[in-house]
């Protein structure tokens, strides 16, 4: 499947630095190029999506041993890229 939206490689060392994917590895290229190609080449649209994406619940819980949720987390960060429509409707 062809992209229309081609990450450039400067774009994509953002895109892994802003999703903390040094930190918490989660996304391989191939899917970062596809959400940038989703969100049709929109930067802070794709880091939105993709720390949406890592705030699913993360706890584990193996043999009464439980991990931190870093949930939260994520969407914390994702906050910072959240864009919000405000505008004038235009009426008939």
């Amino acid at each position: 499947m062809k992209r229309r939206y081609q990450l450039s490689p400067s774009d994509l060392k953002s895109l892994k630095i802003e999703v903390l994917e040094n930190k918490a590895p989660f996304f391989t290229d191939d899917e970062l190029e596809y959400y940038f190609d989703k969100n049709k080449g929109d930067l802070k649209a794709t880091i939105y999506e993709l720390l949406i994406l890592k705030s699913e619940d993360s706890s584990i819980s193996v043999s009464g041993l439980t991990t931190q949720d870093t949930s939260s987390y994520f969407k914390r960060l994702a906050s910072k890229y959240k864009t919000f429509n405000s505008g004038i409707l235009k009426g008939n």
